[in-house]
């Protein structure tokens, strides 16, 4: 229930039908200032008590501005005045300006003129003719938007004549002192009279400058402070000065803060007779004090319960002290609660929750302890008996003040029932459990230090010896951290006294401490091993070119990992844009051993980019390669490799081509490389020189060669750098004439639907070389037109043609410089086609390896050849080699010599050749003869298959 008082008076609100209460909130209607101004407060009970909320003031805003007619004010040009706006009875912030003659014209605020918010007055420094006139006060409540206006107040320049020029009078300054609270807008006032118009500055006492948040406003006339903070509170000064003077006013900012807490109390439930302490502490200025309530109810310090600064102490706490405590700390600016619930328990001892363990197993020689804990308030004196014998302590037997029986060394004759008896004022109860001694657990068989290679796979024993009565789990650590089932690399096997841990494919990550951990019922034990994985050495580092030339290289590295075998050598490998992958070279040292970090490379080519990589290699095997070094070029050199294959010939007349193999550019050693060209007649001892940069090739013309003559040549090669070795020298001819008085006569005849044979005749009667010759025809079915044979070759057989078809041909004689003169025309006609139809309605009869075959008889059309017998082709299953019968039956008759699968292809034979051999065409039977018991298995497999047609089997 909720109960609210207005300043410290309980509301009643059963006869006011203005305030009702809605959900705890107090609703107030039709506000009245003088029934509902004041101090409200706010208090909660409940079961556990009461609690009072915080304070809160309900004040009406209003403003009340008597007004009477107000006597003109004469000054004289260049004097200052001041306006006097009157004292408004008011509630709320207020704030002033001025009109001048009529509304809405305000006075407009300058170095000259000032309307303080402090008192509301009109400050001119310096009155000028154009100040001439009427001024009215207006008031306006910032809280209601009400306004209120003075009379107007006249203001006129004496005759007498001017005012002088005079030193800075402060009208507006501000207090000796000014209470600031943390947080809140500070603004200090300050304008002064004189003439000329004074300057305002502001300075801190202390000399330290204003921080960047502080404004000056209004001609330097207004300071603002915003969030004001301890740093800000100290000495300021306000200084107005002209030419004739200045003037000084001082003041003192002073801090202050309501209160707010730094330590407080926690709700306690504390056991009848026990000690209550509550603590709390709330830093503001000026320093709080403190006062403590108990349901809402001011507590006083007397007997038992005592309260100094912040502190409340209640000793012993009995049952009528349970309820809701207030801390309370309070200082002019502020006041503030903290609410705590305070519990006292009283109870008989109960095991509900703490009760023995029904079996309690311990191991012989170790520790026990059994804890008797029952909820008790207040707490109870407890004795224990094993069976029906009180316990008492001894050498081994401990009862500790909590109510624990500690029992050390114990043995099997310690095992039994134990019970612990609890009581207090309130009441008693027992609890009883049993203690079962077993034999120590031993590790028989643990894991022992190892060296592995990488790959292999190994089983670390855990295996153990314990009491029948225990159960035992195991688990394995790795490096300090527990091995799970997700790791693939790691299975647990054994049986049930054994947690061997099996690792496959062991990797270098898996070399470690391995640490066996079995868990009884009882105890915890283990057994450690070191695992050392031997790998390949990890890639060297950082290969570098220290030094090239044109045909070495001097690199150094950084060693890898040894992965637990020293490294015992090197292996350098380079790459170019001419070599496919990497590629072993020739070092200095030969061999680079393990303490080596620097090699000489050594036959490389020059004028070539190189990439140089190394390899580690220990006793498990050669590791991965380092990264690439830098891309390095080896310097240019004088050409050593001649151009090879030098010949040539053949050529248009008047012509020696020269032929040669040209040198790889990786060969090249330098730029402005080509090839120099030495030649001679055989008869002749001086060489002619040529030059080209064309690779492969050179023609040398001359109208006095003569047709097919003897050259000697050689070819170089040279570069920017010079010139390099020749070719041994060759014998080259020179282009020859065409073949053109060769003459004779050609002749065919068809051996088959796809073939015939050409044979000819040629006769010469000039010196020319016949180098072969050509037949030609029209294009066949491998897209051929044309066949070429040496001389000396006087037939050739024609395939790939087309049944029952007319070819027409001709023979030429060639040499290097062309073909010679055609012979006449012939034409060759092909034999028709083989059979397109395979043997129909095969039977056969296997009686033991004798197998009989009879089929009909295959019938061709018009465009076949005519059948002149029949092939059968029949060989073991899975083997490659066929035998072969030939009739000109439609049966036959084969001995099948062994106990096989057999296939056999039956095909029609005429003059254009064997009918189509296509499985489509041909029956192909597999048998599969299996002697014993009068019993006989046929398989077939892959026949011929066409509409409306089968195979019969006998």
């Amino acid at each position: 229930s909720v109960e609210w008082s207005l300043n410290g008076t309980l509301i009643d609100l059963r006869p006011d039908r203005r305030r009702r209460l809605s959900g705890g909130n107090l609703v107030i209607r039709s506000l009245d200032r003088a029934q509902d101004a004041g101090i409200y407060q706010c208090t909660a009970f409940g079961p556990l008590g009461a609690i009072v909320s915080r304070r809160a003031s309900l004040q009406f805003a209003y403003l009340n501005f008597r007004t009477q007619a107000r006597s003109a004010v004469s000054v004289r040009e260049g004097q200052g005045v001041v306006l006097l706006c009157g004292t408004p009875t008011a509630a709320g912030d207020l704030s002033f300006a001025w009109v001048f003659n009529e509304y809405p014209y305000f006075v407009q605020q300058d170095s000259r003129r000032f309307v303080s918010q402090e008192t509301g007055n009109l400050y001119i420094a310096k009155v000028e003719p154009s100040d001439v006139g009427n001024y009215t006060c207006v008031v306006v409540n910032r809280i209601t938007k009400g306004k209120a206006l003075s009379s107007p107040t006249p203001l006129v320049l004496r005759t007498d004549g001017a005012m002088g020029e005079y030193e800075p009078k402060i009208e507006v300054h501000f207090p000796d002192t000014v209470p600031a609270a943390k947080g809140s807008v500070v603004t200090l006032e300050c304008f002064a009279l004189g003439n000329p118009v004074p300057e305002i500055t502001w300075r801190r006492a202390n000399g330290v400058p204003f921080p960047s948040k502080v404004k000056m406003k209004n001609s330097n006339v207004v300071l603002e402070i915003p969030s004001f903070q301890q740093e800000d509170a100290g000495g300021y000064e306000c200084v107005a000065e002209n030419k004739m003077g200045k003037n000084t006013v001082r003041g003192r900012l002073s801090f202050h803060a309501k209160p707010q807490w730094v330590q407080t109390m926690r709700d306690s439930a504390l056991s009848i007779e026990e000690r209550l302490f509550w603590e709390c502490k709330a830093n503001g200025k000026p320093k709080p004090s403190y006062s403590w309530l108990k349901n809402g109810e001011q507590l006083v310090a007397e007997g038992r319960m005592q309260i100094e600064n912040g502190a409340l102490t209640i000793a012993p706490v009995n049952l009528s002290d349970a309820g809701m405590y207030q801390c309370v700390a309070e200082n002019k600016h502020g006041i503030i609660y903290f609410s705590a619930e305070l519990v006292v328990l009283a109870s008989p001892p109960d095991f509900s929750r703490s009760s023995l363990r029904p079996m309690l197993k311990a191991k012989a020689g170790s520790a026990v302890s059994m804890v008797c804990r029952p909820l008790a308030y207040p707490a109870a004196v407890s004795s224990w008996r094993k069976g029906n014998e009180p316990l008492q302590s001894t050498e081994r037997i401990s009862l500790l003040p909590d109510g624990t029986l500690r029992l050390i060394n114990v043995t099997k004759a310690d095992g039994g029932s134990y019970t612990c008896l609890a009581r207090n004022r309130f009441g008693t109860a027992s609890t009883t459990g049993r203690l079962l001694v077993t034999d120590p657990t031993r590790i028989t068989q643990g894991p022992v230090d190892m060296e592995i290679i990488v790959g292999e796979s190994i089983v670390l024993p855990c295996q153990i010896a314990c009491d029948p009565a225990l159960d035992a789990s195991f688990s394995w650590a790795f490096n300090g951290q527990l091995l799970t089932k997700l790791e693939p690399h790691y299975e647990h096997v054994g049986g049930v006294r054994s947690g061997d841990l099996m690792i496959r494919n062991i990797q270098l990550r898996h070399a470690g401490k391995y640490v066996c951990v079995v868990d009884t019922d009882v105890e915890s034990l283990s057994a450690a091993a070191i695992l050392i994985v031997k790998g390949p050495p990890g890639p060297p580092d950082g290969v570098t070119v220290e030094e090239i030339t044109d045909s070495t290289a001097q690199l150094s590295w950084r060693p890898g990992q040894d992965n637990g075998s020293p490294t015992v050598s090197y292996i350098i490998q380079t790459k170019t844009p001419f070599t496919v992958g990497w590629q072993a070279v020739n070092t200095v040292p030969e061999v680079i051993d393990g303490n080596t970090l620097t090699a000489t490379v050594v036959d490389l080519n020059a004028w070539v980019e190189y990439e140089f990589r190394v390899l580690a290699r220990n006793s498990v095997g050669v590791g991965e390669p380092s990264p690439a070094s830098l891309k390095s070029r080896t310097e240019d050199a004088v050409p050593d490799t001649a151009p090879a294959n030098v010949g040539g010939g053949g050529g248009s007349k008047s012509e020696l081509v020269i032929t040669w193999e040209p040198v790889p550019e990786e060969l090249q050693n330098g730029d402005g490389f080509g090839y120099i060209i030495a030649l001679r007649a055989v008869s002749e001892l001086s060489w002619t020189h040529a030059v080209t940069s064309a690779p492969g090739r050179y023609v040398y013309r001359n109208d006095s060669i003569a047709p097919f003559s003897p050259f000697h040549v050689k070819v170089g090669a040279y570069n920017a750098k010079g010139q390099g070795p020749f070719s041994t020298v060759a014998t080259v001819f020179s282009a020859e004439e065409g073949e053109r008085s060769t003459r004779g006569l050609a002749r065919g005849s068809a051996i088959s639907a796809l073939e015939f044979e050409v044979g000819w005749q040629m006769i010469s009667d000039s010196p020319e070389r016949i180098l072969g010759y050509e037949v030609r025809l029209p294009p066949l079915l491998n897209g051929n037109d044309s066949a070429s044979l040496s001389a000396g070759q006087y037939t050739v057989n024609i395939s790939g043609l087309k049944g029952n078809t007319q070819y027409s041909l001709t023979v030429s004689a060639f040499n290097t410089a062309g073909t010679g003169p055609r012979t006449p025309t012939i034409n060759v006609t092909t034999k028709k086609s083989p059979p397109g139809q395979s043997p129909l309605n095969v039977e056969w009869n296997l009686i033991g390896s004798k197998l009989t075959m009879h089929w009909d008889p295959v019938v061709t059309m018009e465009m076949e050849s005519e059948v002149t017998g029949y092939q059968v082709s029949y060989r073991r299953n899975r083997h490659s080699e066929f035998n072969t019968v030939t009739t000109n039956l439609t049966s036959v008759e084969i001995v099948l010599p062994a106990a096989d699968d057999y296939i056999i292809q039956i095909c029609a034979l005429s003059e254009g050749g064997k009918g189509t051999v296509d499985c489509v065409r041909c029956k192909q039977i597999l048998h599969s003869v299996f002697h014993g018991k009068n019993s006989l298995v046929i398989k077939l497999s892959q026949l011929s298959v066409w509409p409306g047609r089968f195979l019969s089997v006998m």
